[in-house]
This record gives C-alpha cells, structure tokens and sequence, in this order.
C-alpha cells in the first residue's frame, strides 16, 4: 500500500515479478483494492504478468501509513498498519524478506523493532547499490544513521561486504572508507578513527576513497555515516536524472541530432539501462535478523520487480545468517585481543612521582 501511485504500479511490479521469477508472494493490504488492481492488470496484460496470479497470495491489513506519518506510527498508533503485518509475517517465517515502497522510516523502524537486528549488530544500515564504471558499488549507510561510532561503521563494513560478495557476486570485494583524501591522516576524527578499526577487520581494506571512487569502479564497498551516504546518494540521482533530460532536450534540439538519436539509440539505451535505478529495485536493510528491502515512493513497475528480485537473492544466500557468524568473529577477535598480555614498557622510563611532585 506504500508508494506514490500505490498499490496500481506494485501489483502490477509484483505480476511481473511472480511470472519472471517464480517467486510466491503476500500482498499486504487492503483486500479490495488489492484485488481490483490484480483484476485490472490481468485484464489487459500483454507481457505475460497475467502468469504470475497463482503465486500472489493477498493478506489483510486495514490501516495503512502515509508517507508523512512519523516512523513510529506501526509501532504506536497504527498495529495493523500494512508495514507492520509485513514484518510480522517476516518474524514469523510465512515470508522470508519484505518490500516496501511506502514511508522510509515506518519500514526501518518496524523492521528494528520486530525482527530485532542480527547479534552482535548495534545499528542497522541502509545499502545503496549505485552503477559505476566497471560494476556495482554498495554504498553504506545511505540513511538509517545520522550519527555513528567507530565500532558500527566496522559493522557496516563487514555487512556491505557480505552483500557484495554474497548477493552481487563479487569474488574479493574492495573496501574504502568515504573522506576528503586518500591519506590517513585526511578526514574528521570520525574518519581518522574508523580508518585505524577497518585496518583490523581482516577484510580487503584499501583505505581512504573520494567520492569519484564510488563511480570509478576502483573499489567495490564504500563506508560511510548516514548523513554523509543519503547527500552522496541523492546527488547520483539528481545527476543521473539532470543528464537523461540534458540528452533529451540536445536531441530534440534539430533534425540532425535527432537523426543522431536513431543510429545512437542502442547505445543510449544501454547508457540508460545502466543508470536507471529501477534496474536496483531497492535498498537492502543490513544487519536486521531478516530481508527488509526499502524502495523509492515514486518506484514504478519495474522497480517493484527489481526489488523482488534483490529480496529473493537475498533470502537464497541466507545473508543476515552470514552477517551473524562474521560479526561474532569480529568479536571474537576483539576478545582474544583485549585478554592477551600487554608487552611491558621499558624498565625505568617511567619513574613514580614522589614527595615533592613529578620526578
């Protein structure tokens, strides 16, 4: 029930998705307008959406949250709000992820609260899968915190990691830590900090990155803090958006451009391919004991579709399970480092202070 144009554009997103990819899926919702919408669509498919209908099944949810609801609203106000049944059905094993396109932080929120986070997991994080020059970059966090400590930009670290590996299929995933320079000593105390944890994480850590890094394909997971990741990520998007129309308008501008257009075309549809975000579907949330998967307000069919898909790679990996075990290596690792001797200073280096002060 959660978009802009809910719930027409994610029936239709989920049509597609159920035929294409053989997935079973629960619509949350209200029953009727559910119902009408998956009618309407069958009706008049042409892409063969009308084949997914015996995998969607419908279960009903009266209250919905509105986009300008606060977070909180399924945890307080609104019980059997569409988001919160969702998770529910997640906790109790009838779903194995969840999909939302409706308001951002009733979805984190509830998905904290319910499903808790995987041990050993402070905070969850927001994951942004951008295109660059030679792949995929995960981004993180991109939104979920504002403000982080050391210790759960590691945790993000290791998490994104997990993802790239284990849903995107990158065999030795990179590691940057997001600053104003590649030099250690470049960034805030945050960054200086966080650059000397990742050093012990054991993962491929390549240092400091900029931000053309992220677009480069030099590095394959970018770590940062929520505030920093959601400006980064808005601006791609922005960017991305203000050249499609940019090309449009230079196109449209003469005969000879738009003669151009025709020969360029299957180039510039690839460009645009790779660009779209509705080929990304959603935003995984990281380090919850389960999927919850976050989409754009305004995700149209397609996105809806890419975002089933993303939930159901990353139910087959069983990723928040791998999340769990390399995390309590982590700390694992911290312990054993924490109990070993420390090495003694050298003998009289430092001397005591006695009766008339330091000596």
């Amino acid at each position: 029930m959660g978009g802009d144009e809910a719930p027409a554009r994610v029936v239709e997103g989920c049509l597609i998705a159920a035929a294409e990819g053989g997935v079973h899926l629960l619509l949350v919702g209200r029953r009727e307008a559910i119902e009408a919408e998956l009618a309407r669509v069958v009706a008049g498919s042409r892409s063969g959406a009308d084949a997914g209908r015996d995998r969607i099944e419908i279960v009903q949810a009266d209250e919905v949250v509105a986009m300008d609801e606060p977070a909180v609203t399924p945890l307080r106000k609104k019980p059997r709000s569409s988001i919160r049944v969702a998770v529910e059905l997640v906790k109790e094993g009838r779903a194995e992820a969840l999909v939302s396109a409706g308001n951002t932080g009733a979805a984190m929120a509830a998905a904290k609260v319910v499903l808790g986070t995987v041990p050993g997991v402070d905070r969850p994080a927001l994951a942004a899968v951008i295109p660059n020059a030679h792949g995929r970059t995960v981004l993180l966090d991109v939104g979920a915190n504002v403000d982080s400590r050391p210790s759960q930009l590691r945790e993000f670290a290791v998490m994104g990691h997990s993802y790239a590996r284990e849903v995107l299929g990158t065999d030795r995933p990179r590691l940057g830590l997001l600053s104003i320079g590649e030099e250690e000593s470049k960034g805030s105390d945050l960054t200086r900090e966080v650059f000397r944890v990742l050093q012990g994480t054991g993962l491929e850590f390549v240092g400091n990155v900029e931000g053309g890094d992220i677009f480069s394909g030099t590095v394959d997971v970018v770590v940062c803090d929520g505030f920093v990741g959601n400006a980064v990520l808005k601006s791609a998007e922005a960017l991305a958006h203000l050249a499609s129309d940019m090309l449009l308008e230079e196109i449209e501008a003469s005969w000879r451009t738009r003669l151009g257009y025709v020969l360029a075309r299957p180039a510039i549809d690839r460009f645009t391919e790779r660009t779209d975000y509705a080929e990304y579907g959603a935003a995984p949330l990281l380090g919850i004991d389960g999927g919850c998967f976050v989409a754009h307000g305004r995700s149209n069919p397609k996105a809806i579709r890419s975002a089933i898909r993303r939930a159901a790679e990353f139910a087959r990996a069983r990723l928040h399970e791998k999340i769990r075990d390399r995390v309590a290596e982590l700390h694992d690792q911290e312990q054993k480092v924490m109990a070993a001797p420390q090495p003694a200073g050298p003998v009289g280096s430092i001397k005591p202070a006695g009766p008339s002060g330091p000596a």
